[in-house]
């Protein structure tokens, strides 16, 4: 099942998002490998959020068309002369057909109401080039502590494709051949999606934090509150350290993320 977020919800969590959701150079680099596209090469970033990618890909010469349906979103974003900004979702994307070298995707097919849809519309657009997401499984992950805090994260993250079935239906929709590349998440990430404070418990308590992921935007305030409350209360009396604090020894871990790259067969 996709995971459906209406405009009016996104463009709420989205208002301080460019404040937590700044770009990992590591993700930067990834991109920039998997992509192996010489500079002037034309990129469409789909769900472009507030530009924090798409700048970074600008910066390395490539120019870039960024899709973003949130308004809000777009108005965070940096101008750069090699962006073009356009607003529109991922399963009728405004682009003409074959008029990209590449597409990637951030962290963002989740959000998507159609994937087979959105796979098709990467395919009309791209001429022969790579199409490169970054998303999740959770069942490759391992079950951290944050889960315990917060099952519902866990829980709606199985509600998602596995990665097989993501596999698969990317090869269905865009004729390509599809290999994942997992990415272990560092420990210091600067870009603070779901999972990316796996080392950090205490950047949960943040709201300015949540507020940028919209796991937490979109859950039960309940549940959270409860989350919150025993995380609060567990780093204070040195439960959580007492019975997590092995994490501390990890400088990388493997929490099901992975890069996707999709590309013709030469």
């Amino acid at each position: 099942m996709d995971l459906i977020i209406n405009m009016p919800i996104y463009n709420s969590i989205g208002q301080q998002y460019s404040k937590t959701r700044i770009p990992d150079i590591r993700i930067v680099n990834t991109l920039i490998d998997l992509l192996n596209l010489p500079k002037g090469s034309i990129i469409a970033d789909i769900g472009a959020g507030t530009g924090g990618y798409t700048i970074e890909l600008a910066k390395q010469g490539f120019l870039i068309n960024a899709i973003e349906p949130s308004l809000v979103m777009q108005k965070q974003a940096v101008e750069h002369p090699q962006v073009k900004w356009f607003s529109g979702y991922a399963e009728n994307l405004p682009l003409p057909d074959k008029s990209v070298d590449a597409v990637v995707s951030i962290l963002t097919i989740h959000h998507f109401s159609d994937l087979e849809k959105a796979f098709q519309e990467m395919h009309r657009i791209i001429r022969d080039g790579t199409i490169i997401l970054l998303t999740f499984d959770i069942r490759l992950a391992k079950r951290i502590w944050l889960y315990d805090y917060f099952p519902f994260l866990w829980e709606d993250s199985l509600r998602l494709l596995s990665l097989n079935e993501l596999i698969n239906l990317i090869q269905k929709n865009t004729k390509r051949r599809v290999e994942a590349i997992p990415f272990l998440l560092p420990h210091d990430l600067s870009d603070l999606f779901a999972a990316a404070a796996w080392k950090r418990p205490e950047m949960y308590l943040n709201p300015e934090v949540r507020a940028g992921i919209s796991s937490f935007a979109l859950a039960n305030p309940d549940l959270i509150e409860q989350g919150l409350q025993l995380l609060t209360a567990d780093l204070s009396s040195g439960k959580w350290e007492k019975k997590y604090g092995d994490i501390h020894n990890l400088t990388e871990i493997d929490i099901g993320y992975r890069f996707i790259r999709a590309t013709l067969d030469n």
